[in-house]
């Protein structure tokens, strides 16, 4: 089992509240809303790394599935997990881990934070849009037309700005490492 210190799990658990706060920014569509969420996935993993990232998504899912409002529109609970918008939910943490495999691979500059976090959004465009056209009885066409072509540009500039924030927050923050 991998041990994971005091230190990583309250950041872990900082950045579960920084993607709570952030999905509460929504802008209301048809069933998928435009949310802050995914910029806050791809800021965590690109500030956390891979396992400290995918850690605080994960953390973020549980407390909404145990009844913390934390879900976009303050809800919370295995319906929104089994509702038409959980596919993002679950595509999350593939996100987390992808971006974060492609950074800690790659080395975390501008150029990979910005193709890693391209890759997640995408990666759960994907995941969302295959369970919205399950979960919301639709067909491809309409799935695509309403889970994922409106949020490719949005997604992004999300991904692009998460990136940018990431990989600046994380050069700044090694002036004030202690070892």
């Amino acid at each position: 089992m991998m041990k994971i210190t005091l230190r990583q799990q309250i950041l872990a658990a900082t950045f579960a509240v920084v993607i709570g706060i952030l999905s509460q920014l929504t802008l209301p569509l048809t069933l998928v809303p435009l949310t802050g969420q995914t910029f806050a996935i791809g800021l965590a993993v690109t500030l956390l790394g891979k396992k400290n990232g995918t850690y605080a998504i994960l953390i973020y899912l549980l407390l909404g599935l145990i009844g913390v409002p934390v879900f976009a529109g303050m809800s919370a609970g295995f319906s929104v997990l089994a509702g038409p918008t959980g596919g993002y939910l679950v595509g999350f943490i593939f996100n987390g881990l992808l971006t974060g495999a492609i950074l800690e691979k790659r080395g975390f500059t501008y150029t990979w934070a910005i193709v890693a976090n391209l890759v997640g959004a995408i990666v759960t465009l994907f995941f969302g849009t295959i369970w919205l056209k399950v979960a919301a009885d639709l067909t491809w066409a309409g799935a695509m037309s309403g889970g994922f072509i409106p949020f490719i540009l949005p997604g992004v500039i999300k991904a692009i700005a998460a990136a940018y924030l990431g990989i600046l927050i994380r050069q700044r923050l090694v002036r004030f490492a202690v070892n």
